[in-house]
């Protein structure tokens, strides 16, 4: 598949700017902006690629159901039901202190749709688990994947948060209206 995969990349015309910190054994990798389903595929593509086949995934728990549920299974997901009660974040956390190696990938808007602020579960789960977070910029206008430089969060949460939205601001969704820009621009000076 990573030929097919790497295909794909050199077909749409797809490069990646930056090397993936692979020195790190556990991290969050925050992926946006998140404005499609295309961007699940570029970053199935990226992560054959980058052969970063232990990535993890949560995904919402529909996509777990029905005949394809073991497909995401595979590729590394695990159902989440955003909409219960169960302190999701401490479950992750857990899994990041059991593991010696864990390395999960989510979206900080934690929807496609435009949003009006990030979600902070994200956030949370590396300041709990002590593990740095990696921003990850899918920008379909120039066709580029990007990465940070990996950063734990400090606890000013507020100000982390304003950090990570300013490195996605200039990054254009495939539908670029649900971009991130609008709460870059809303940030106090």
């Amino acid at each position: 598949m990573r030929v097919c995969w790497n295909i794909f990349l050199q077909l749409q015309g797809w490069t990646i700017r930056d090397e993936f910190p692979y020195h790190l054994k556990k991290c969050v990798i925050a992926v946006g902006p998140h404005t499609s389903a295309w961007d699940f595929v570029v970053g199935l593509a990226v992560r054959s690629k980058l052969r970063l086949y232990h990535l993890k995934f949560l995904g919402k728990a529909e996509l777990f159901k029905g005949r394809f549920g073991f497909f995401f299974r595979k590729l590394g997901g695990f159902p989440v039901d955003r909409f219960s009660n169960n302190n999701v974040v401490d479950q992750v956390v857990e899994k990041f202190n059991a593991s010696e190696s864990f390395v999960l990938a989510l979206s900080p808007e934690g929807t496609r749709k435009k949003v009006d602020k990030l979600r902070t579960g994200f956030y949370h789960i590396a300041h709990k688990a002590g593990v740095p977070i990696v921003l990850a910029g899918l920008d379909f206008g120039k066709k580029q994947i990007t990465f940070s430089e990996p950063f734990l969060p400090t606890g000013n949460m507020e100000a982390d948060l304003q950090y990570i939205i300013h490195y996605f601001a200039d990054k254009e969704g495939k539908i670029p209206e649900y971009g991130l820009q609008h709460l870059d621009q809303q940030a106090p000076n």
